[in-house]
């Protein structure tokens, strides 16, 4: 499932965020410390090999919202962009510091001239942000960032069952009509 916004290609598909073959970066729902965890983290850890946690000890920690870029590693991409998503209920106010995961790694995107990014659904495993709210903040941040974007013409949301990619597919296409409104 996929749409055109202003030249830039937005798809939803269901597969593994470490196995993103075709797409110049990937993004990883990090912890703040960077490391190997569980879930997406722990997927792109395991799959970029040891050199990825080397590179990222520098750059940590950091804070909800925030993103930073390493290199690739041993994954079919060039770039990691890591964003530490908020924990729901914790971090407050949870839906801007989401949407600042979003944006701050398609400016980091930009920066590093790269044109195709594949993102999880930040926040939504461990952090517990609920699926539905989270795809909203997702594609509206990046609905917003669309005209800006000089480099980034695809867009891939990664996820990771066949229920978090129904959700996504609903979302969108209800953003775009209008049916969600700005809350």
């Amino acid at each position: 499932m996929g749409e055109i916004i202003s030249g830039v290609t937005v798809e939803c598909v269901k597969g593994d965020i470490a196995s993103q073959e075709g797409f110049t970066a990937v993004v990883n729902a990090a912890n703040a410390w960077l490391r190997r965890g569980g879930g997406v983290a722990g997927a792109i850890h395991r799959a970029a090999g040891p050199g990825l946690e080397e590179e990222c000890r520098p750059l940590a920690p950091i804070k909800p919202g925030e993103a930073v870029i390493t290199g690739g590693h041993n994954l079919p991409n060039r770039y990691v962009i890591h964003c530490l998503g908020p924990v729901y209920g914790v971090d407050k106010p949870e839906d801007e510091l989401l949407a600042n995961c979003y944006c701050n790694a398609l400016l980091l995107a930009e920066e590093y001239k790269i044109d195709s990014v594949a993102f999880p659904a930040i926040s939504t495993g461990a952090f517990g942000y609920p699926t539905e709210e989270a795809a909203e903040v997702a594609f509206r941040t990046i609905i917003e960032m669309i005209p800006k974007l000089e480099q980034v013409k695809k867009i891939r949301f990664v996820l990771y069952s066949d229920k978090d990619l129904d959700v996504h597919k609903k979302v969108l296409p209800h953003l775009l009509s209008g049916e969600y409104k700005k809350r």
